[in-house]
């Protein structure tokens, strides 16, 4: 993309008047957000001189390993926001519980909740993969003034505010959405500043790539199974490229910009899913679905789900709107016939 002048700062105060409860409050959000992402960023363009790679020993919430890189990035998105009093309450993948930002006054008086997955895919530090930062903002249902309360949390994701992702590769990209299209910013290093870099982001409705991981086909449900199988088939315009990196804010990027779709089923391994509805699918879906896609849990809108617990799991299938039809009738196919 050709760069622009505009810088991120710039952007959002033009187009504030689009943030439903226009009162500062996005800015400010926002302005939290690219300062801890530049922190992570210049943290990991250090990985390899500095002691940042490599796991801590301890598991996570999810009874994942934790890198270090999760834990440093964690603890400065967490800190950002807690020094700046804009949010009332923060959850993040790598915590047990939400945390409540009380304020320097008594009770809270800021409107909104942040979650985050703060550095998905962090086992690819080491291989000098690319990684990313999921985050989505909720409006508070509680009253202001009280401390935050874990309905705060388990809101549907058709409820969200914002959500963006910053991707950490041969360049720094913070894209975000508040329900008025998707952009694009990446990152000056020179000078520490984002610039408008993809206006106005449209995923293809169509497209040739499928995301998956392949090594796990055994454990995937019939339907999948018969999908991949569609997509490797040599016809008209297929087979389709097979691409993914592991990293969910890299994989979803590209296909945004190329056209593909994101599959992440369930399996025997994980029956209910293994990513996190509030953390990665919701905020996912609602940028790709602002960028004119479709997101899935193979049957029914993602946004749609209403959570149970903080850190609830679902089937993931995300992408040009074409090919999300193709997986749910796969899907849709696969039940029927077991009955």
């Amino acid at each position: 993309m050709k760069e622009n002048n505009l810088t991120l700062g710039e952007f959002i105060i033009e187009n504030q008047k689009e943030f439903q409860y226009s009162s500062g409050e996005l800015s400010r959000i926002f302005n939290s957000i690219k300062l801890a992402a530049k922190v992570v960023s210049y943290k990991v363009n250090k990985a390899g001189l500095v002691d940042i790679i490599g796991g801590v020993g301890e598991k996570n919430v999810q009874g994942e390993d934790q890198q270090k890189l999760d834990v440093y990035a964690n603890e400065v998105f967490i800190q950002t926001l807690i020094n700046r009093e804009i949010v009332c309450g923060i959850a993040s993948e790598e915590n047990d519980e939400y945390i409540t930002v009380q304020g320097s006054d008594e009770g809270n008086n800021n409107k909104y909740v942040l979650l985050m997955d703060p550095l998905d895919g962090s086992s690819n530090i080491d291989v000098n993969a690319s990684v990313g930062t999921i985050f989505s903002v909720y409006r508070r249902i509680s009253e202001v003034g009280t401390p935050v309360t874990l309905e705060d949390f388990l809101q549907p994701g058709t409820a969200q505010v914002a959500a963006g992702y910053v991707l950490y590769g041969t360049s720094t990209v913070l894209v975000y959405t508040t329900g008025h299209g998707v952009n694009g910013f990446t990152l000056n290093p020179a000078i520490g500043t984002f610039y408008l870099s993809h206006p106005k982001m449209k995923i293809p409705v169509d497209g040739t790539i499928y995301s998956v991981n392949e090594g796990n086909y055994v454990h995937f449900p019939r339907g999948i199974k018969d999908y991949i199988k569609y997509c490797q088939t040599e016809e008209e315009d297929r087979p389709y490229t097979s691409r993914y990196i592991g990293s969910l804010a890299p994989d979803i990027h590209r296909n945004i910009i190329k056209g593909g779709v994101y599959l992440y089923p369930t399996s025997t391994k994980s029956p209910k899913g293994k990513l996190r509805l509030l953390y990665e699918c919701n905020p996912m879906a609602f940028i790709v679905e602002q960028a004119g896609g479709k997101a899935s849990d193979g049957f029914s809108r993602i946004m749609e789900i209403v959570p149970t617990e903080l850190h609830e799991r679902c089937p993931f299938f995300c992408g040009s709107s074409n090919m999300v039809d193709k997986v749910e009738d796969f899907m849709l196919a696969a039940k029927l016939s077991k009955y």
